[in-house]
């Protein structure tokens, strides 16, 4: 995992970010036309630094300890169209034109199977 200085991230960027023990921020990702949430996952500030560069939805696996940009196995590619802050600089919102499936399970959402609805709407 890089560090705000070793990783090209802007460092009034880096600031602003509250990151997790192992350097983390958590990144929601978003439909850009839709507005439907894709999926959660994690960057460190290269991710960070390498989705405002190149548009491509680059994040951190905790698992694999290694970047891994969106598609780039899988061809279900995200090309980022908006990334925010979140208030508490805790989390950062990416907004994506998404091809294909956006969860490795096959489906369209990591949240959209009925099996884990908790609280079913009014």
């Amino acid at each position: 995992m890089s560090s705000a200085k070793d990783s090209g991230l802007d460092p009034e960027l880096a600031a602003r970010l509250k990151r997790t023990e192992d350097g983390l921020v958590a990144a929601i990702t978003v439909d850009d036309t839709s507005s439907d949430v894709l999926m959660l996952a994690w960057m460190d500030d290269e991710a960070l630094h390498r989705t405002l560069t190149t548009r491509r939805a680059t994040y951190f696996s905790r698992s694999r300890q290694q970047l891994w940009v969106k598609g780039e196995t899988s061809g279900h590619t995200q090309h980022v169209r908006e990334v925010r802050i979140d208030c508490d600089g805790d989390a950062v919102l990416l907004r994506v034109d998404q091809t294909g499936p956006a969860c490795h399970t096959g489906a369209a959402t990591c949240f959209d199977t009925d099996e884990r609805v908790l609280l079913p709407r009014e």
